[in-house]
């Protein structure tokens, strides 16, 4: 039990003193390009499923 609460009050204390938080605009930043590389790769990935679905379409009516 001794271990438990040892480990317990060692994690706290890092989280504390030892971790560096990002400020508010740190952190409203970060989420801002993360979401601007969301939207980007989301648009890519939907033009390659769009050209590789034509493509398949042209190859596929090629031999009816």
């Amino acid at each position: 039990m001794n271990k438990i609460s040892t480990y317990f009050k060692d994690s706290y204390h890092e989280l504390v003193e030892k971790v560096t938080w990002p400020t508010w605009g740190q952190l409203q930043q970060s989420t801002v390009i993360v979401l601007v590389a969301t939207v980007i790769i989301t648009l890519m990935v939907s033009v390659m499923d769009l050209g590789s679905n034509q493509l398949l379409k042209l190859i596929y009516s090629l031999f009816k």
